[in-house]
């Protein structure tokens, strides 16, 4: 498959005589993909039910006659003052009984019945329009579900909702009793119609009421993008996708995935570093204007296991963004650099977010490719350098992981509802496990909680696992290598009660968690031999072979080759030396990268992305700061 370009783009923005030289530029560029309308419901519907779909099919006929390829968003993350006016109970409310109001994007709740239907009745219109316009190639449903803080709402309409979909779990209040555990405090109910959403209670809720909460809410995502995407499939054979965010972990983006052909996310280094990341100053002050080496790559792979293989970049950053605490440039060739990172790790097309900087409203400080006097800005050369770069070299299709790491969007919400320690956070804990591997040079493949078959991988990992499902259980039998789990997997039943056999209750591996400790900032736990624990710690027993022990005789990792467990939480180079030797055990070769390196292996290419700001050599290889280079595998 051709690997391509684009741009995301708002005709609406622009005089209607700038649009035949914007796409001219565009198609000049090399871009191939142009996204336009997520957020025009005000310019299609001005007043309800007066539609006005005419400039559209215009700046559609005019990108289509330069050659460019639209992907058509539908414009349900803005609805407009009037429809504020029409279903004032539309808005989200947040944990503090505040409504989310009017001003700025995703100001709804998902729980709405009436915002649903209105949502529904704009995505038939369009796509009963454009579904078979030949210039429409993809569409993307509304826009970055979850950002702003958006999926949890504890609006009217959402206690309503939540209760329905108690009862349709449970039954009867009975049951929700016995699996909640509410004897515990006199918390139970007799009827469904008292339980409220789990907010505004005087110390910390039942963590079985938060976490089907965070179920509710993620289902209602589910079905709100079910409800879109089964209208635009009903009119066009298009592909269809939404864009993901960086580190958005509030629903489930396997199960919107399963609706879709598409997943794409919006790949901002530079933000992310500054406000998603935890990281020392020193490591953020050596990654400033380039971004941190794992995190894009991270979601990259995460995203190409949610699109079922299939995924793009939808807003990749070109310059300094306007949202952060932070906002610096880019170093020179970064944007080259991200942008050949994800086509080496399979991404369709990458599209750069904007095309011209608005002058105007919220995102007036956020870089586009040109300036707003339409000036080049620096990240247009480098587009277009990669765009000259493709139509040469090899298809840089996704090549298998030699590793495995399994994520799972329900263990978020469960360590996120009792953490156990301020700082036990499931995202950070994967993304360490993946750092180590990356810093090991290796393929890494992300698979779902429901994985089936672990048979093509000669290490699978899985830390952190709130709840073993059936499925995964099953292939751990049938596992093709070793499998490493822990800490905290299998740690909860699914109704977040503390197995009665003791984590983590995993088949020909004799082992129990007796007891937990969570570990303040610089707090360590030794290892024989070197190495330590930091934010968690395990004391286990169980007669399961000791493969490496703490200081104090304790086991910290314990079983077979084929199964081991671990105890804790190591620290970065604890673990980087751990992963090594189960790999060396597994005959699967290693390389210790130097700190800003990263290598990856795609299309019978190795590929090298030097992150940091200064050349490093390696292997033979010279590669400059912010520089990219391949050679045959």
């Amino acid at each position: 498959m051709k690997r391509t370009l684009g741009v995301c783009y708002y005709p609406e923005h622009w005089p209607e005589d700038a649009w035949p030289e914007d796409a001219r530029r565009m198609a000049d560029a090399g871009l191939t993909w142009v996204r336009i309308g997520e957020f025009a419901w005000s310019r299609l519907e001005p007043a309800p039910g007066r539609l006005d779909f005419d400039w559209l099919d215009r700046a559609i006929a005019t990108l289509g006659a330069a050659g460019l390829k639209v992907v058509l968003g539908t414009p349900t993350a803005t609805p407009p003052r009037w429809m504020v006016d029409r279903h004032p109970d539309m808005l989200a409310v947040d944990s503090r009984g505040r409504p989310r109001n009017f001003g700025a994007r995703r100001h709804y709740c998902f729980s709405h019945r009436g915002y649903l239907q209105e949502c529904v009745r704009i995505v038939t219109l369009l796509a009963e329009r454009y579904g078979r316009n030949p210039h429409v190639a993809a569409w993307q449903t509304d826009n970055e579900y979850g950002c702003h803080d958006t999926v949890l709402s504890y609006s009217d309409a959402a206690r309503h909702a939540f209760r329905d979909w108690l009862a349709q779990k449970y039954q009867s209040a009975q049951a929700l009793n016995r699996a909640w555990g509410n004897v515990f405090w006199s918390m139970e109910y007799d009827s469904f119609d008292q339980i409220d959403l789990p907010n505004l209670t005087v110390t910390e809720p039942n963590p079985a009421h938060v976490m089907d909460f965070r179920r509710f809410a993620s289902d209602q995502v589910v079905a709100f993008n079910r409800a879109q995407a089964e209208v635009i499939r009903r009119h066009s054979d298009a592909p269809i996708a939404h864009n993901y965010m960086g580190r958005i972990t509030e629903f489930d983006h396997f199960a919107v995935g399963a609706d879709l052909d598409i997943a794409s996310w919006d790949s901002y280094p530079l933000g992310f570093l500054s406000d998603r990341l935890e990281a020392d100053k020193a490591h953020k002050s050596a990654f400033l204007r380039q971004g941190d080496p794992d995190f894009q790559a991270f979601h990259h792979d995460l995203y190409r296991a949610v699109g079922r293989g299939r995924w793009w970049v939808m807003e990749q950053q070109p310059g300094p963004v306007n949202w952060a605490p932070w906002n610096p440039a880019p170093l020179p060739g970064m944007v080259r650099l991200w942008t050949w990172e994800a086509l080496a790790h399979g991404a369709e097309a990458v599209c750069y977010f904007r095309w011209r900087q608005a002058p105007f409203a919220q995102e007036q400080m956020h870089a586009g490719l040109l300036r707003p006097d339409s000036a080049p800005a620096p990240g247009l050369a480098e587009a277009a350098q990669v765009a000259r770069e493709l139509e040469q070299a090899p298809d840089a299709a996704a090549a298998p992981g030699d590793v495995a790491l399994v994520f799972d969007y329900e263990s978020a919400w469960a360590w996120d509802t009792q953490p156990q320690g301020a700082d036990f956070d499931y995202f950070r804990l994967v993304f360490a496990w993946y750092r180590a591997l990356r810093r090991l040079g290796l393929n890494i493949d992300i698979l779902p909680p429901d994985t089936a078959d672990l048979s093509a991988w000669k290490l699978v990992l899985v830390p952190g696992l709130f709840t073993l499902r059936a499925r995964l259980r099953a292939a751990l039998a049938t596992a093709g290598g070793a499998v490493v789990l822990g800490p905290r997997t299998n740690a909860k039943t699914p109704d977040f009660a503390i197995p009665p056999a003791l984590p983590p209750d995993l088949p020909g591996l004799d082992a129990r968690v007796a007891r937990v400790e969570s570990l303040p900032p610089g707090a360590r736990v030794g290892l024989e031999g070197g190495g330590a624990f930091a934010h968690w710690a395990e004391e286990v027993e169980g007669s399961a072979p000791v493969i490496r022990r703490r200081a104090d005789g304790l086991p910290a990792l314990m079983g077979s080759p084929a199964l081991q467990y671990l105890t804790g939480w190591p620290c970065d180079t604890t673990l980087r030396t751990l992963l090594r030797e189960i790999c060396r055990q597994q005959g699967i070769a290693t390389r210790d990268l130097p700190e800003g390196l990263r290598t990856r292996v795609a299309g019978g290419l190795r590929f090298w992305f030097n992150h940091a700001a200064e050349p490093v050599a390696c292997e033979g290889q010279d590669i400059p700061p912010a520089g990219v280079i391949w050679a045959p595998v």
